[in-house]
């Protein structure tokens, strides 16, 4: 079982840049949520960053030690920050394009890719993905939230 760390931002943001690679330069501002294990470890986190409230935008950032941390409760809590918290009207999410695994995980999540070729260096494309919270809230993981069938 997992429990949401709240108010740690820079021990959470440490965490997910020391498992990010090319993110030496860690986060700035930022807003951050940990995902503990029972027995009390640091195992995830999401960084909430480059906030642009002109356009309501926000990046978000995160990274694991396992990939049980994203169960449904920890989802929901992903996105009602940006969207229902501080009323962002779109996320946007930089991953590598090496790896498949987020990239599947953000597709499956209704984000939209736009590949970059060598975005993250000569040897290595990246994907810019965005997720609006029109496209988030009609979502097949919110639409019973938000009343729809």
């Amino acid at each position: 079982m997992f429990r949401l760390l709240f108010d740690h931002n820079e021990a959470v943001a440490q965490f997910v840049a020391d498992l990010t690679p090319g993110c030496e330069a860690g986060f700035g501002n930022c807003k951050a949520i940990g995902v503990i294990e029972d027995g009390g470890d640091l195992v995830a986190g999401m960084v909430f960053h480059d906030w642009q409230p002109g356009p309501g935008l926000i990046q978000i950032s995160s990274a694991s030690k396992t990939p049980r941390w994203l169960t449904a409760d920890v989802r929901h809590i992903m996105f009602s920050y940006p969207f229902d918290q501080i009323g962002c009207q779109m996320v946007v999410l930089q991953v590598s394009a090496k790896n498949e695994r987020m990239v599947r995980i953000a597709k499956a999540f209704g984000f939209t890719p736009y590949l970059i070729k060598r975005m993250r260096g000569r040897d290595e494309d990246g994907y810019v993905f965005t997720l609006t919270d029109d496209d988030w809230r009609n979502s097949k993981f919110t639409r019973k939230i938000h009343g729809q069938a």
